[in-house]
């Protein structure tokens, strides 16, 4: 016999579907402006796309930036010393922000490509280094000696994803956030233009306002809630390494790949973009690519230890900018989804901006 459908006694403010990075942060930022917040998460927190990626964290400029990713992104580069600071304060745990800086390089190709990428961050505002080839050797004497040119980012940043995960969900429940992992929405009650509650597979959760965070689950989300948002998952393979003493301090880029050195002598490679729907696995083909990439960029790797590979499913919008806002049609029902391989870097901005939309507080 099927158990009945209770409603959840102490309606809440809020309540956020998902509990990502994106998700955490929204309830910790709600939270923090006095909101009560139930945090609905399907599995565990933090333990999908946020907990998968390598934490890189690019530069910005609030001041010169023009296209909306680059806001988005220049206004997160600007918050994150200051989020990681009040985390820290909250919870006592240090999430590894650093601003480790990071270069991006060719191997045997031409350089104009990234002359273009140069020009585009001046033009924002953002510091880049231009050394020559052997003063780029010099500096960073572990790279394969093919590599024909590169740039230096010296703002870029990094941060250790689980370690913030723990801090957010610390964070959270330190500000009374109701926490509730495990549970599903299978559904929403709608009344009139408003919803009304989410169903879970035991209780109605009802509130004053919604938003759904899931990631890559948010298409299938919203069509409960009557709307359609194209967002895709994207499977992302991912390879640690561990390699005592580390060859290099600062993160590698090149293309939509990079190496992402930990203090404590791992090395991250990544990533792949498989369309393959919602399946994790991690495939041989996969993995091999992304080590001989490593070893044809640092050589020295091919004697590094194999610790372990994993992936994710980054959810991938295919207007290429994430949706975060109020969605016109549902008086109180907001969304902050489709960051693909930038949630981590923007979660910071986008829970501002959320949070400001809900609370009818001015935001840009």
């Amino acid at each position: 016999m099927s158990k009945p459908i209770l409603a959840s006694t102490a309606s809440p403010d809020v309540i956020v579907i998902g509990g990502g990075v994106i998700g955490l942060s929204i309830a910790w930022e709600l939270a923090g402006q006095g909101a009560s917040v139930r945090l609905l998460e399907q599995g565990q927190f933090g333990q999908e796309a946020s907990w998968a990626g390598a934490g890189m964290l690019p530069p910005g400029n609030p001041e010169l930036a023009r296209s909306p990713e680059a806001r988005l992104r220049a206004e997160s580069h600007a918050l994150w010393p200051d989020w990681t600071e009040r985390l820290r304060a909250e919870t006592g745990i240090d999430n590894g922000y650093t601003r480790c800086g990071g270069i991006e390089v060719r191997l045997n190709g031409s350089s104009t490509e990234l002359t273009a990428e140069v020009a585009a961050w001046r033009s924002e505002g953002v510091l880049v280094e231009t050394p020559n080839l052997d003063e780029f050797g010099q500096r960073f004497p572990a790279l394969h000696p093919h590599v024909s040119s590169g740039y230096v980012l010296p703002e870029l940043g990094q941060v250790r994803n689980p370690r913030h995960l723990k801090a957010l969900v610390s964070a959270c429940a330190a500000r009374g956030v109701d926490l509730r992992a495990g549970c599903p929405v299978v559904g929403f009650d709608h009344s009139a233009n408003r919803i009304a509650a989410a169903r879970t597979p035991a209780e109605e959760h009802r509130a004053a306002e919604f938003v759904v965070a899931g990631g890559a689950w948010s298409r299938e989300l919203l069509r409960q809630a009557g709307h359609d948002i194209s967002i895709e998952p994207v499977r992302g393979q991912i390879v640690l390494l561990e390699a005592r003493p580390l060859p290099f301090r600062c993160v590698i880029q090149s293309g939509l790949r990079y190496l992402v050195p930990r203090a404590d002598g791992r090395i991250l490679i990544g990533s792949t973009e498989e369309h393959v729907g919602f399946d994790k696995r991690n495939t041989a083909e996969a993995v091999s690519d992304l080590i001989d990439f490593a070893r044809g960029i640092v050589p020295a790797l091919g004697a590094a230890r194999f610790e372990r590979c994993w992936s994710g499913l980054r959810p991938h919008a295919t207007n290429g900018l994430p949706h975060i806002g109020r969605l016109p049609e549902t008086a109180n029902l907001s969304v902050a989804a489709g960051h693909f391989r930038a949630g981590l870097q923007l979660s910071p901005i986008t829970a501002v901006k959320v949070a400001n939309a809900i609370l009818g507080r001015e935001t840009r």
